[in-house]
């Protein structure tokens, strides 16, 4: 009897380069930053937008502001928000969402009685947490 041996050769495809874009390649991500108000993540980050996630315990709101270099979107998670934008008041529950345009005074706070959770996207050519003016804080903020 006979035995034949066949040695197969693999042939490995040519490596291809995968290209990202380049909000994905300069893309950054934040630790959880505390404040008086709760606390909000930096999920991602990338050229002409930031995306959060805002933490604010009950009975607690964060500073009546704006910004002059970005607008931003608000899509409740959990909880209860209660949104002053523009003059107008409103309330926000979960799968719920609002849009605050650029240079308009702007307020969250949680009138619930379990923390409000909500994602944040920041649209604009500036995102810095420096981009803030505070007309009132709860916390004696000042900028």
């Amino acid at each position: 009897m006979s035995q034949t041996t066949t040695t197969a050769k693999a042939t490995l495809a040519p490596e291809k380069k995968l290209t990202l874009p380049e909000s994905f390649v300069n893309s950054e991500v934040a630790a959880t930053e505390i404040r008086p108000w709760g606390s909000f993540t930096t999920l991602e980050e990338g050229r002409g937008y930031k995306i959060k996630r805002i933490e604010v315990n009950p009975g607690h709101r964060l500073s009546l502001q704006m910004h002059h270099h970005r607008s931003e979107h608000w899509i409740v998670v959990s909880g209860t928000a209660k949104v002053i934008c523009g003059g107008e008041e409103m309330i926000l529950n979960s799968n719920q969402s609002t849009y605050v345009p650029q240079c308009t005074n702007h307020r969250l706070e949680n009138p619930g009685v379990i923390k409000l959770v909500l994602i944040e996207v920041q649209n604009g050519e500036y995102l810095g947490e420096d981009d803030i003016v505070r007309f009132q804080d709860d916390y004696s903020r000042h900028k």
